[in-house]
């Protein structure tokens, strides 16, 4: 007799599916472990250690702290599934945090999350959920796996507010076989909070993480400055043409699109930090028109649309450029499997390397992959 499909996928009953549950701490994923646990699934917690706890304890919200394994244990002590925490401080350091000083050294604006789960949670964990001989990965982004006419398809959070497609791109198709996002159908963070509450969960009322964990209280330069005590060097803030304007503190104090705290004063008209140059220790600032960009450049690109990316000469596709902005008209040009130009249909201001271009399918949630942006105008 053949098991009907459980809510997972797959065709046996949810006690013979085992499924390990990627726990921060959090109420998202710690509602995840239970909504499963309840359903009657095989359910085992796993809590990743980032980063040195002792520094991390005092800090709020933030999703890797001493705090938020504490938090997980209790989560899974009370439902009654076993829970591990791994020590991934060195993949940590060697996968993110290095990258993101070199990559913020480097004058562009990075997005560290979305390299920790492409290198720690969706490469090294989902390895060890298969050591585990877990049926599949779950998570509590809030992002949705659809099966579609080829198989697994991304697509991005029911709820707009609350939807981390832009920080799950680079999710490869064998990776979306694997993994589960059970929150992602969900309409609204109240939804899930109610679930906490139905499940009795300790952390039902805890605020959301909202900073990059291990850089507290978004203060990005501090943290730089600890992991490159060079980085501070002042330098020349100047126009467009070279001309020296003022001085500045260090390129680390500012990113693109900047317009407050130049400290150049007595011009006619306001001046955005328009491009950021390492080597010569610049800042180059212009007008607001200076940061509207057009072409954009992306490489390790991570195609999920169907077929080949190099099938066609052109897509139409809508892309974000940041994490906050809606998905805008455009066009793919793919150079190869792994670089292609994007053509903002729209110009849009603040386009910085480093950040990632995320390509949409026009007028659908369906997310068709995306890259990095480098290099500027």
């Amino acid at each position: 007799m053949t098991h009907p499909l459980n809510s997972l996928g797959f065709a046996k009953a949810p006690a013979d599916t085992r499924v390990l549950v990627a726990m921060s701490g959090g109420v998202d994923s710690s509602v995840v472990a239970a909504l499963l646990h309840e359903q009657g699934y095989d359910v085992i917690g796993v809590t990743l250690q980032l980063y040195d706890h002792g520094a991390a304890l005092a800090k709020k919200g933030a999703c890797c702290a001493g705090r938020d394994i504490h938090d997980a244990r209790r989560v899974a002590e009370d439902l009654g599934f076993p829970h591990y925490v791994l020590d991934y401080e060195n993949i940590f350091k060697d996968a993110v945090i290095d990258e993101f000083a070199d990559s913020y050294l480097a004058g562009a604006t990075p997005v560290p999350c979305i390299r920790c789960n492409e290198r720690v949670k969706f490469r090294d964990l989902l390895e060890t959920a298969k050591d585990l001989e877990a049926d599949c990965m779950a998570t509590g982004h809030y992002i949705q796996r659809m099966m579609g006419d080829r198989g697994a398809e991304l697509h991005a959070g029911a709820d707009p507010q609350r939807d981390q497609s832009y920080f799950l791109f680079s999710t490869t198709p064998d990776q979306l076989d694997y993994l589960r996002f059970p929150l992602g159908h969900l309409s609204s963070k109240a939804e899930t909070r109610a679930l906490a509450t139905k499940y009795g969960l300790s952390v039902a009322d805890k605020p959301d993480s909202q900073d990059i964990c291990f850089v507290p209280d978004g203060n990005y330069a501090a943290v730089i400055e600890k992991l490159r005590p060079n980085a501070a060097d002042p330098g020349d803030i100047v126009d467009t043409e070279g001309n020296v304007l003022g001085t500045h503190r260090g390129v680390i104090h500012y990113t693109i699109g900047q317009r407050r705290g130049l400290g150049i004063g007595g011009l006619d008209t306001p001046l955005y930090v328009v491009k950021l140059d390492p080597d010569k220790r610049q800042v180059v600032v212009g007008p607001k028109e200076a940061l509207a960009t057009r072409r954009v450049p992306i490489r390790e690109l991570n195609w999920l649309g169907d077929g080949k990316v190099t099938d066609r000469a052109e897509w139409e596709v809508a892309a974000k450029v940041r994490s906050t902005r809606p998905p805008r008209p455009a066009i793919l040009r793919p150079i190869s499997e792994t670089e292609a130009e994007v053509e903002l249909l729209t110009p849009e201001e603040g386009v910085s390397p480093g950040q990632a271009c995320v390509l949409y399918q026009p007028d659908s949630s369906r997310v068709l992959g995306g890259g990095w942006i480098w290099r500027g105008h």
